[in-house]
């Protein structure tokens, strides 16, 4: 696998590699480790905060239909929806998280709303304490 190699503004460069999406790196980390590191600790907030978690094998029926092979998982936090989509392969990780037999409807979210309302939510948590 070879490495492209690509200046920034700033001077500074990132490494990328050539070969399979999930190995695409920073220099850092993969797309595949970001993509762990992202479930493991979606999973841990959801187990801390049980009486807003939630995961489904279906999308709301007003909604687009589950992508095959994929199940959802979402927390109703006080500032918003936030879900993330996971391989069927990880349902079981999630053991324990109630299961709903269709996620709630999808309020329109998009990667930076999710961003800001998790930030949000744990300004407010380090407010109350």
């Amino acid at each position: 696998m070879g490495r492209i190699i690509l200046p920034k503004a700033d001077g500074k460069h990132v490494f990328y590699m050539k070969g399979r999406e999930g190995e695409v790196s920073d220099g850092y980390h993969t797309f595949d480790d970001l993509y762990e590191h992202r479930r493991a600790l979606i999973l841990a907030l959801m187990r801390l905060n049980p009486r807003v978690s939630w995961r489904s094998k279906e999308h709301h029926p007003d909604d687009d239909p589950m992508f095959n092979k994929f199940f959802i998982v979402g927390m109703d936090l006080p500032t918003g929806q936030i879900t993330y989509h996971y391989k069927i392969a990880y349902w079981d990780e999630f053991k324990g998280i109630e299961t709903l037999p269709h996620a709630p409807k999808w309020d329109g979210h998009t990667p930076e709303d999710v961003v800001k309302r998790v930030t949000e939510w744990a300004k407010r948590i380090n407010a109350t304490r």
